[in-house]
């Protein structure tokens, strides 16, 4: 049975109160929807200060979601780790683990955006250290032990459900990424497919002496969306996936490597490149991914068809993929 993933990030431009609070509570429904039929991950993400809204709090989100369903994960892909006060971070992550029985995964990257740090007056230059200090004030806090931090002898509680402790993974697509993870002996989120990378991580792992494991997009981890008709779709939504994409494009560089990079300039572009896919529900089983990942609200997507793309693969694409 393949990983089934609905995807959350909650944008929509030119938003009212009303409009963003609905879209907020359709993705809690869907969210439960996706939990009733058996779809195993909820994912969300974390941008600041965008003008089309993007989900600035997923841990929030995630404690919504975790209130409305019993079985599913939410992984929190990724937060920015520089940017939250590691104790208050491990306290919330521990009561969210407490909370949902030790169903959050949470990928803890550094960001790409430097306006996002002077946004919350952090040095950019220090974001290395800062997720350096971050991720090892985590596992220590997370012990329920006294320790040192800060020059302070400081003790976190609760402690987590999750012995050793609530599922952490550090994301990036550089070499100081994987350094840092096989250093600590946490699993290593690779942003997109680098087998080079990955191999430079099991490298360090045993040159370190630490174990872990990597979790890595397939080649090929194109974002779904299921209709009857995929040209009506295209043609009345498509624009929604241009918006997402183009905000993409616009904060990665050239050195930034995800698995959501698109060079599309239109609907008709986009819709050639596969990055983002409409389809039907019969050839959404036919792709034979491992991984599909549904992302029913892209970009502004009215919630009535991102209710009809979610109910179309739960009733109809998962019993096949079951089967």
């Amino acid at each position: 049975m393949p990983v089934t993933v609905v995807r959350f990030n909650l944008v929509e431009p030119d938003a009212t109160p009303a409009s963003l609070a609905a879209r907020y509570q359709a993705a809690v429904q869907m969210a439960a929807y996706a939990d009733e039929h058996g779809i195993t991950t909820v994912q969300t993400e974390e941008h600041h200060g965008v003008d089309n809204n993007w989900l600035p709090s997923p841990l929030t989100f995630a404690a919504a979601v975790f209130g409305a369903t019993r079985r599913v994960a939410v992984t929190v892909s990724a937060i920015i780790g520089p940017l939250h006060d590691p104790l208050r971070l491990a306290e919330e992550i521990a009561v969210l683990d407490l909370l949902s029985g030790g169903r959050l995964v949470t990928v803890a990257g550094i960001g790409y955006r430097p306006e996002e740090y002077a946004l919350f007056d952090v040095d950019w230059k220090q974001r290395g250290r800062l997720q350096d200090e971050l991720l090892e004030t985590l596992l220590k806090a997370w012990t329920g032990e006294e320790f040192e931090y800060r020059g302070r002898t400081v003790r976190i509680t609760p402690r987590p459900y999750t012995a050793p402790h609530p599922l952490l993974l550090v994301g990036g697509s550089s070499k100081a990424a994987a350094r840092r993870a096989a250093r600590l002996g946490l699993p290593f989120f690779p942003s997109a497919h680098l087998p080079e990378l990955e191999a430079y991580y099991k490298e360090l792992l045993v040159e370190y002496g630490t174990e872990g494991w990597t979790m890595m997009p397939a080649a090929e981890t194109p974002l779904l969306h299921v209709a009857e008709d995929p040209d009506r779709a295209w043609a009345e939504h498509g624009r929604h996936f241009l918006h997402e994409a183009r905000t993409y494009a616009s904060w990665q560089s050239g050195d930034i490597r995800s698995a959501v990079k698109s060079a599309a300039t239109t609907v008709e572009e986009l819709r050639a490149e596969g990055v983002y896919r409409i389809v039907t529900p019969e050839e959404c089983v036919a792709l034979g991914f491992d991984n599909y990942v549904l992302h029913p609200l892209s970009g502004g997507m009215p919630v009535e068809e991102g209710w009809r793309s979610l109910r179309l693969f739960a009733e109809e694409v998962l019993p096949a993929l079951e089967g």
